[in-house]
């Protein structure tokens, strides 16, 4: 097996909100123009951030999860997807995972695994000499994870920047950035703001300017070179697609979380993927499942409930005995309301049961799934791994649901996966390189509804 250098850096954090999404936004488009094909991936199951990587390096952003793909799925997905350098964002804290004792899920995993040499982001506001006990601490925790270089954020001058360099020789401060307020990148209750709302450009060009004044952008393109090669994946013949069914995939400011990974799965299984709006489309494009990833239909709600007629579609493709399959803002949307602030806007109603939206995070973390019922995606004992950040619940009758969900920190399970027949919604944000049959299943089962008409 031949092998190839594929220059790479993993961009972690000493823990999440130090700024590292901004430092990789910067260095990507810092290193692009110097002439770069730059690839950036994001460590994790997080949907906002790789929508902002996508506007700064200008090709699509892909997932790594240990946990959610396995080893052999993130390698087979970095190798595909790597460029001339590879940025690598990592995920909360540099250690910190599906395990609060091993590595399982971490950024610190996915260096290991990649042999990516890692850049340490920490909040050195406030700080001088502290910065080396932190950095020899991050440096010599884990043996197998190369902590090479440090950037220290939210400096308050050039002058506190050289300060920092000087306590800190190794690993050597390579840079960092003063902090903008007016620069900063918008949250709520899910995180960042989506890239599609926002005017990114000019911040990504403020930030890459920082990069390029303050970071040795020279000494981060030789350590991401100065990495062990890589076996390349094997070339495989590639046979022209057959085209076994269309499936609409619902994409516009209320929905658009999905994972890469999982779009190509479906295309690799026959799926041609027909995108469409229930925001802005009065109908249905001509296809033979529906496919609603997550995003935010409850910023949305009005606009979904007074696109009656687009309502009318999706209900008819439902009645037709199409299979329709929903992933927490699809969930949203297949039932019967979404209730904020003590307005209910009507919805689909394809799911027995009512959205309310709450202050109050309902339930993050990973979890795994067995369905306890056929289902689209497969027999029952189908089993898959996936993920739940909300802000919201499922209001409904005691249903005994089609999935077992069980959350990995606690060890509860409880039933979920709602719907009957042809439809199903989940608050479950899966990802199929956990059981690439499910893909298949989904793809087999519009074929099948499709011939039955």
């Amino acid at each position: 097996m031949s092998q190839h250098a594929y220059p790479r850096l993993l961009i972690a954090g000493v823990s999440s909100g130090v700024g590292k999404t901004t430092f990789t936004l910067g260095l990507c488009r810092a290193l692009m123009r110097r002439g770069f094909d730059v690839s950036v991936f994001k460590c994790g199951p997080d949907y906002l951030d790789p929508g902002h990587h996508r506007v700064a390096s200008r090709r699509p952003v892909h997932n790594l999860d240990s946990w959610l793909m396995g080893e052999a799925a993130l390698r087979s997905a970095f190798l595909r997807n790597a460029r001339q350098i590879s940025l690598i964002e990592g995920v909360m804290g540099l250690f910190d995972g599906a395990s609060p004792t091993a590595l399982s899920g971490s950024s610190a995993e996915i260096a290991r695994i990649l042999q990516a040499n890692v850049v340490l982001v920490c909040d050195a506001s406030g700080m001088a000499r502290s910065v080396a006990a932190l950095a020899h601490g991050f440096a010599s925790f884990e043996p197998s994870v190369s902590v090479r270089a440090l950037i220290c954020n939210r400096i308050g001058s050039t002058s506190h920047l050289e300060l920092l360099r000087r306590a800190c020789p190794v690993p050597p401060v390579l840079g960092g950035m003063i902090e903008q307020p007016d620069l900063t990148f918008p949250e709520r209750h899910l995180g960042l703001h989506a890239a599609r709302e926002l005017d990114l450009e000019s911040r990504i060009e403020a930030w890459a300017d920082q990069v390029e004044a303050q970071c040795d952008v020279q000494a981060l393109i030789d350590l991401a070179h100065a990495v062990p090669a890589l076996d390349a994946l094997q070339p495989v013949a590639q046979a022209e697609k057959t085209r076994r069914c269309r499936i609409g995939l619902a994409e516009d400011d209320a929905f658009h979380f999905y994972y890469d990974e999982n779009l190509r799965l479906l295309e690799r299984a026959g799926a041609e993927l027909v995108r469409f709006s229930p925001l802005r489309d009065h109908t249905l494009p001509a296809c033979d499942g529906l496919y609603f990833g997550g995003g935010y239909p409850e910023l949305h709600a009005a606009t979904l409930a007074e696109n009656s007629t687009m309502l009318a579609e999706i209900r008819a493709f439902a009645h037709a005995g199409k299979p329709i399959y929903g992933e927490c803002g699809g969930l949203m949307y297949l039932s019967r309301t979404i209730n904020s602030q003590g307005t209910g806007h009507a919805m689909l109603g394809l799911i027995d049961g009512d959205i309310l939206m709450t202050e109050r995070l309902q339930a993050l973390g990973y979890v795994e799934v067995e369905t306890t019922q056929p289902t689209l995606l497969g027999p029952p004992g189908t089993r898959f791994r996936g993920h739940q950040f909300r802000y919201s619940r499922f209001d409904s009758a005691p249903q005994t649901g089609r999935y077992n969900v069980a959350r990995v920190r606690t060890g509860s399970v409880e039933p979920e996966g709602y719907g009957a027949n042809n439809v199903l919604g989940s608050y479950v944000h899966a990802h199929w390189a956990s059981n690439p049959a499910i893909p298949e299943a989904f793809v087999t089962s519009c074929v099948k509804a499709r011939d039955a008409l």
